[in-house]
């Protein structure tokens, strides 16, 4: 591609760099100069301008842009994911359904290392997504690029992002009470929740609450008929062989792990009962704000399984946003 200072007599076919307002008239950024624009810049009193001539061996932005997005979503419908037409070079890539995101980090940052002027900008991976959310957008920077360029960055990132979708239906929530808890704080912690779960697109199949107490809850735990079990204690869990741990054992189920490098949400457990998942929710679960919890649901809720190490890397960005009204803050003020 060249671009520069072109005199009209050499400008038609190519594109035009800036905008200009000359003598009332209006010439866009991005239009191509034909004959008629030619005239009509002259009438104007315009010599030059400053534009972009796409070479024989360049595709022009908006082909670009559609067939790198193409390569990276080969198959929208199975992808999960809704592929915008290509306009000024871009195209956006947006959910259909609920999910994560499921993408190749080396192939992506493989693809950004092409050419400058080749670019994918996504979510996180595994960032939990809603319908109609931007999960990624595709942008040629210049009016073109070259051909051997584009196809080196097709083959990189082929079929590259997705969309995992919700593979759960529903939940069960058991909220356990203590002596001397506000009942209001049950009442928080169901519809926040009730809340993520909707954003989930799965629904709340039952909720009871019961004493803190390992019989209770294990039998609470047994007649639940969600897909997904959350237990959301009044006492906060503090080992692996607390009330809630425990419950989930002597109900005939398995505890994988307690605690989580994520603050807030230390206090999480997550196991298994008769082929369901359970999880045990921290007591920041009872806000809607981002915790470890949200990680750890939305990864179960698509059908991920969590090993030990998929926990412990959770650490490396896992100090969330601080919470000045903490029972213990993380740094006391200073006196």
């Amino acid at each position: 591609m060249q671009f520069g200072d072109f005199s009209l007599d050499q400008a038609e076919g190519t594109i035009l760099a800036h905008t200009l307002t000359e003598a009332g008239g209006r010439f866009r950024k991005g239009m191509v100069l034909g004959r008629e624009e030619l005239a009509a810049l002259a009438a104007c009193g315009v010599s030059h301008v400053t534009a972009a001539r796409i070479g024989p061996d360049d595709v022009a932005e908006d082909a670009a842009a559609a067939r790198l997005a193409a390569a990276l979503v080969p198959d929208p419908a199975g992808a999960g994911l809704d592929l915008s037409p290509a306009f000024t070079g871009r195209v956006n890539l947006k959910a259909t359904g609920a999910g994560i995101v499921e993408m190749d980090v080396a192939a992506i940052h493989a693809l950004n290392r092409v050419d400058p002027s080749i670019t994918l900008a996504t979510l996180a991976p595994l960032a939990r997504v809603t319908p109609g959310q931007m999960v990624g957008t595709v942008k040629i920077i210049s009016y073109a690029v070259p051909e051997v360029a584009l196809a080196r960055a097709c083959a990189q990132a082929a079929g590259a992002l997705r969309i995992r979708p919700v593979a759960l239906a529903d939940a069960s929530l058991i909220l356990t009470e203590v002596p001397g808890l506000p009942d209001k704080l049950n009442a928080k912690g169901r519809a926040a929740v009730e809340g993520r779960l909707d954003a989930l697109g799965m629904r709340l199949a039952d909720c009871v609450t019961v004493p803190h107490d390992d019989t209770a809850l294990a039998q609470a735990l047994g007649r639940a008929t969600g897909a997904l079990l959350l237990i959301l204690t009044g006492s906060a869990t503090s080992d692996l062989m607390d009330t809630a741990p425990q419950a989930v054992r002597r109900a005939g189920g398995q505890v994988a792990r307690f605690g989580m490098p994520v603050d807030p949400g230390n206090l999480l457990f997550h196991g298994s009962l008769h082929g369901r998942p359970v999880i045990g929710l921290p007591g920041c679960a009872r806000s809607p704000a981002l915790n470890g919890a949200d990680w750890v649901l939305e990864r179960i809720a698509c059908g991920l399984a969590l090993s030990d190490d998929d926990i412990a890397v959770m650490g490396v960005g896992g100090l969330l946003k601080e919470i000045p009204l903490r029972p213990h803050p993380r740094e006391r003020a200073s006196k």
